[in-house]
């Protein structure tokens, strides 16, 4: 597959601890999208920060350190992400999502051409 141009960057932003069905939330987002053929996810993992609860999440306090802000990073064309956030709706109960309009320059696979 090849992107390149006009797309849009999608980041769900939740906590670590975030569960669907006793998996990570992350994992079954990043799992969702490869099935429905989305060019491609990350997941990175903060070191601090707080939500719409106001509570400070940060690795520096060992009390708070265990449920950390992560975020799901997907890019795609804006038709394919669009698609997918009925898949959201599901998913997310709490945590922000938001779309960025983007301009892909380059995205290779491993093995291929430059």
């Amino acid at each position: 597959m090849r992107l390149h141009g006009r797309a849009v960057r999608l980041t769900i932003l939740i906590g670590e601890n975030d569960q669907y069905h006793h998996r990570p939330l992350c994992s079954e987002i990043v799992r969702r999208a490869h099935q429905q053929g989305l060019a491609g996810a990350s997941v990175f993992r903060g070191v601090e920060g707080f939500g719409a609860s106001s509570l400070i999440h940060t690795s520096r306090i060992l009390s708070l350190s265990q449920d950390l802000p992560v975020a799901v990073v997907i890019v795609d064309v804006e038709e394919k992400i669009n698609a997918f956030l009925s898949q959201l709706d599901e998913l997310v109960t709490e945590g922000l999502v938001i779309m960025d309009p983007v301009e892909v320059y380059r995205y290779v696979g491993r093995g291929e051409p430059a």
